[in-house]
């Protein structure tokens, strides 16, 4: 599984240097100690705070994208800092890089772009929101031992053959497919409680259950496609605000059943492989029914504010950078009109490098709107 996690101590060309993964387990959902895990926080930031024309705000929230009275410059942003107070910053270049949500609710809270309408289908900002469809196999086995309290982010191995477009789609009434990975990223304490199908809800035997079964249990999980539909976007919540008094972002959103027949389908050639492992038991649970926000399933949540060549139907363009705002550009996932059947960070990190190569070698020399380049 490709992973940006080191296996042996490594210095950065920035001088920031990290350390080997020592297979913890708190990789997943955990922020690293040993520095082994690569982002942003702990292979670039360490080297930008010794500039000394760089500044870092913490705990600090933009509030809104400021534009001139034409509404095609962007001047800078407003932001409230930890004590309460309120701030202008002006800029010549404003860059938004505030993870899918919050990168679409402050387009909508600045007025950037059209909201989008889904009755006349007109507008861009929210539009094309995907979530992603999570199905997997668990497998209970007897005489096994797979240590789940260690492992990383790295350990594990994938295959492409049911991902997207990678199979024959024939006849199956749907498109679209996933990546079928068996990835041992650490099983968290207390969170981690692998019980077969019948398995009292507590008492002795259950916990006799879980004893006998947490050290001998393994899954093998599919991570979907999920296609964006007309009825599915992001827009700004009538009824509920933030403490600031500005609305909160409210999501529109239910699988399509395109998703729900390919998660159907893939997980059943996952059931065909966990069989061929000859398990005692096994639970196969593809995607189902309608979309809930309680149980955790993915935060691989893309689209809302998406990159394309056609002003009327995206809002930036392949520079990531904002339609009829030039000196404005937001990078993330919001820029994705789909979610593939695969993490969307490798995507994300290249676009953001793309855009921030676009902009040294392209808009600083002749500021303006970026189409043809």
């Amino acid at each position: 599984m490709p992973s940006s996690l080191v296996s042996e101590a490594y210095t950065n060309p920035y001088g920031v240097t990290m350390g080997p993964c020592t297979f913890c387990g708190f990789c997943t959902n955990y922020g690293c100690a040993n520095y082994s895990k690569a982002s942003a926080i702990t292979t670039v930031l360490p080297a930008l705070i010794r500039k000394p024309n760089f500044s870092a705000y913490t705990n600090c929230e933009v509030l809104e994208v400021l534009t001139d009275s034409t509404g095609k410059k962007a001047t800078g942003v407003t932001y409230i800092d930890s004590s309460g107070d309120k701030w202008e910053q002006p800029a010549d270049l404003v860059i938004v890089a505030a993870f899918t949500f919050e990168n679409v609710r402050l387009m909508l809270l600045s007025g950037i772009g059209e909201a989008y309408d889904p009755v006349t289908n007109k507008g861009t900002t929210g539009r094309n929101y995907a979530y992603q469809t999570a199905n997997g196999v668990t497998l209970f086995f007897d005489n096994k031992n797979f240590n789940p309290f260690i492992g990383a982010g790295a350990v594990g191995m994938g295959i492409d053959e049911f991902n997207n477009d990678n199979f024959d789609h024939s006849g199956l009434g749907f498109f679209g497919g996933g990546s079928i990975r068996v990835t041992p990223i650490g099983s968290a304490p207390i969170g981690y409680r692998p019980l077969p199908p019948k398995t009292p809800k507590w008492g002795s035997k259950w916990k006799q259950a879980l004893k006998d079964n947490y050290l001998s249990t393994m899954s093998i999980g599919c991570e979907a496609s999920s296609y964006t539909t007309r009825t599915n976007y992001l827009s700004l919540d009538p009824n509920y605000n933030d403490p600031h008094g500005r609305p909160l972002l409210r999501i529109t959103f239910d699988f399509a059943q395109n998703d729900l027949k390919m998660a159907q389908y893939c997980t059943n050639k996952v059931a065909e492989i966990a069989k061929s492992m000859n398990p005692r038991e096994m639970i196969v649970k593809p995607m189902t029914g309608h979309w809930s926000s309680v149980p955790y399933q993915s935060s691989h949540v893309v689209g809302g504010f998406i990159m394309g060549a056609d002003p009327s139907t995206s809002s930036v363009n392949q520079h990531l950078q904002v339609w009829d705002v030039p000196n404005l550009f937001v990078v993330g996932a919001s820029a994705f009109p789909q979610n593939p059947g695969y993490n969307p960070t490798g995507t994300v990190g290249a676009l953001a490098y793309k855009a921030a190569h676009d902009i040294r070698q392209y808009y600083l020399k002749r500021p303006g709107e970026m189409i043809s380049v």
